[in-house]
């Protein structure tokens, strides 16, 4: 599975800034990112009445809500354009041109491209374009790194991104310094982020040359591509948000070999260990996978201990989806319910962590960036709530108390 995945299962999440078409996204950071960029596309290309519906391939839920999605909106505003792109479209492109009311399906590749908007057809099959910069809210997004070159037996998304790519550094900080001037954080994405060959070297130089910058967080990261150099950077880099996401995916070893993914339960333990020694209050959070294929009740409770030693505040639960394609579809499943049981269970354990740590926080003065009235993220990614605090303000907010999901504060 790629590393930037943000939400617990893909949701989609509606934009539609004025005289602009309306963005329907599902799944990652970077599909949000792209959507951003497509609708200034669309609106250029005749489209600005379109809705844009920006599909996921992580689950099957995700492509199942996209779907619903569609339909209802041919239902509700039959005659409106609907164009579709994204992962899930970009790997079975007839499937979703069939769905009511699509007007055409733009591939992955060709999705930034203005002459693709304009084309009467659109092409399907290139590689997923790098150097997004985009955000129309008070984050904005930078996709440094495009594709996978990794082969993780449950994952499908390498069809529908393709190789792994990166963005040279000097491009990188040029579309940083733009995102600056409207910007107090950048997000730095990516299909799989931790695989940019310079990734701590852009996090500098970014971070160097743009000044101005307050915040820079990162997408989630792949715990075995974090080297001596990335964690020097993650030390000395305070502008740099203590904040990391992880790629864990379980906390089994068996499970993780079936998965085919690089690491140990032992490396994930060493990270957070090793995280918290160079920056104590650092927030860890993870991806992780429920339920895959032969998993045992002895296997799952490896995970659930694994969130509790080591303090995973913030998780993202997936109860395991069968992708067609791959490995994992052909090893023995697990029935559906017990998938979901799973994942609840999950869930709580990870609610009792990131409770754990909101108390932590209490009497703290947290640097608190509101993306709504009265409602914004710490350096941390917390949530949290400030009574009077205008949507784009960076505050300092001392936190009074929680309620077991949100920080409250009040003005430092």
């Amino acid at each position: 599975m790629p590393s930037d995945r943000w939400s617990a299962e893909a949701r989609g999440s509606v934009n539609q800034p004025a005289n602009t078409a309306e963005t329907l996204t599902f799944g990652c950071r970077l599909n949000l990112a792209e959507s951003e960029t497509m609708r200034g596309l669309a609106a250029r290309a005749g489209f600005a009445d379109a809705m844009i519906v920006n599909t996921c391939a992580v689950t099957g839920e995700a492509e199942a809500q996209a779907r619903q999605a569609i339909r209802r909106a041919a239902r509700e505003h039959p005659g409106r354009p609907i164009l579709v792109t994204g992962c899930a479209a970009q790997i079975a492109p007839e499937a979703w041109a069939s769905l009511p009311g699509v007007t055409r399906v733009i591939g992955n590749g060709v999705k930034l491209d203005p002459a693709a908007w304009a084309a009467p057809v659109a092409p399907i099959l290139r590689e997923a374009p790098l150097g997004i910069a985009a955000g129309g809210g008070t984050r904005g997004f930078l996709a440094v790194q495009q594709g996978c070159d990794h082969a993780c037996t449950f994952c499908i998304i390498p069809q529908g991104r393709g190789p792994a790519r990166a963005l040279p550094i000097a491009e990188a900080v040029a579309a940083a310094r733009d995102l600056a001037a409207r910007h107090a954080e950048i997000v730095l994405t990516g299909v799989d982020l931790a695989s940019h060959p310079a990734l701590p070297a852009l996090i500098r130089a970014i971070l160097r040359e743009v000044p101005e910058l307050p915040r820079l967080r990162l997408s989630s990261l792949d715990p075995a591509a974090l080297d001596d150099d990335f964690w020097r950077v993650f030390a000395e880099e305070a502008r740099l948000m203590p904040h990391l996401h992880l790629s864990a995916q379980h906390g089994h070893d068996l499970i993780l070999k079936r998965m085919k993914r690089r690491h140990s339960r032992a490396d994930l333990l060493a990270l957070a260990a090793r995280a918290r020694a160079l920056r104590p209050d650092v927030a860890l959070g993870a991806d992780l996978i429920a339920g895959f294929p032969t998993e045992s009740e002895d296997h799952f409770a490896a995970m659930l201990d694994l969130v509790a030693e080591a303090r995973l505040s913030f998780l993202h639960v997936f109860p395991y989806s069968g992708r067609s394609g791959t490995p994992a579809a052909r090893m023995p499943q697990l029935p559906m319910a017990l998938r979901r049981e799973r994942a609840a269970r999950l869930r709580v354990a990870g609610a009792a962590e990131r409770a754990r740590f909101l108390a932590s926080r209490l009497g703290q003065v947290e640097d608190a960036l509101m993306e709504a009235d009265g409602r914004g993220h710490t350096a941390h990614f917390a949530p949290i709530r400030l009574a009077g605090a205008m949507r784009g303000a960076r505050v300092a907010a001392r936190v009074t108390r929680h309620d077991g999901e949100t920080l409250w504060a009040e003005a430092a």
